[in-house]
């Protein structure tokens, strides 16, 4: 079932020209000027139900308006979008029953009062009844494993226990959609582990739709199987991970451990990624010359101790389009 429409979807802000100085700021105030810029534009898509989405691209693409038209709190400039069957901006309160929204820069708690009092005021506002909600607690607490600090006022935990909070608290309402905007950024590595585990069951298992911006590449790779992606408001690309791994995905990672420091390494196709000391990690282009080939030429320049070799990760694929987009805007 189809959860999300959009079609031709364009979002334009008229904003006032400011004239630079002090004259600038007199001739401010008896001529009004403006000036318009497309956020989004002309984009369309749709997501069904139960499908876990990325939604991503470069700072300025128009993400963070996608997702805020989405869930009804701007008014699209042009085309049309349904949500749950509905114009988001025209059937807010009714939408909000059946979505949660989770923002990594911002919060949903009382900083104040214990963690188990925002549950019990986020029970009250969308009627949970007893039994829904004590079920859903329960399966949030056990998943991440919050026990321990639920009676503590938010203002005491850290940042990686209070997002595992926004997120328990934006599901406590058994909502259909779920909207995360940088739910893992500045967690430390076992926080980012748990919360991807708990979204991948929620997504599998109670078949929430979640939709997720981010840029922390290891979130999509371990979360969204669908990626869409946008640069400068418009649609580049809508489809798998595996198959954009497929068409971009011609790199190789290999880490070299060496006996002695190597200095820098000049070879096509060849840039450092990583040092750990002695420890390197390398990107290989395999469209310069073979993985092998070129590991071959530097074991016999250099001492090496161990070699590994694996497939470029999603950040890789992720860059390497970004690149061609702006290969394509500086020659178009």
């Amino acid at each position: 079932m189809e959860i999300i429409a959009v079609e031709h979807i364009t979002k334009t802000y008229r904003q006032y020209r400011r004239f630079p100085g002090v004259w600038g700021s007199i001739r401010s105030l008896f001529t009004r000027e403006y000036q318009e810029e497309t956020a989004v534009h002309n984009l369309s898509f749709s997501i069904q139900e139960g499908e876990a989405v990325g939604y991503l691209g470069p700072n300025g693409a128009g993400k963070s308006t996608m997702i805020k038209m989405m869930s009804g709190i701007l008014v699209p400039t042009a085309g049309e979008l349904r949500v749950l069957g509905n114009v988001p901006h025209l059937a807010r309160k009714d939408n909000a029953m059946n979505m949660g929204v989770v923002f990594g820069q911002r919060s949903q708690l009382w900083w104040d009062l214990p963690v188990s009092d925002s549950f019990d005021l986020h029970r009250s506002i969308y009627k949970i009844p007893d039994a829904v909600y004590e079920k859903n607690l329960a399966f949030c607490m056990d998943m991440l494993s919050m026990q321990e600090f639920v009676q503590k006022p938010v203002r005491q935990l850290s940042l990686g226990q209070r997002m595992r909070v926004e997120i328990a608290m934006a599901l406590l309402h058994e909502p259909k959609i779920l909207f995360l905007d940088e739910p893992t950024i500045g967690l430390d590595v076992m926080a980012k582990d748990q919360i991807r585990h708990f979204l991948r069951t929620v997504n599998r298992e109670k078949k929430v739709t979640i939709v997720l911006t981010t840029h922390d590449m290891k979130d999509i790779e371990e979360i969204c199987p669908r990626l869409i992606v946008v640069n400068k408001g418009e649609l580049v690309y809508d489809g798998s991970v595996a198959e954009l791994r497929r068409k971009l995905g011609q790199e190789r990672q290999v880490v070299i451990e060496f006996r002695e420091e190597p200095g820098d390494i000049n070879l096509p196709g060849v840039m450092l990624l990583q040092e750990e000391g002695l420890r390197k990690t390398y990107l290989f282009s395999k469209h310069e010359t073979g993985v092998f080939e070129l590991v071959s030429q530097i074991a016999a320049k250099y001492y090496v101790e161990d070699v590994s070799i694996e497939h470029a990760d999603i950040e890789s694929v992720i860059r390497r389009l970004y690149q061609q987009l702006a290969a394509e805007q500086q020659t178009g």
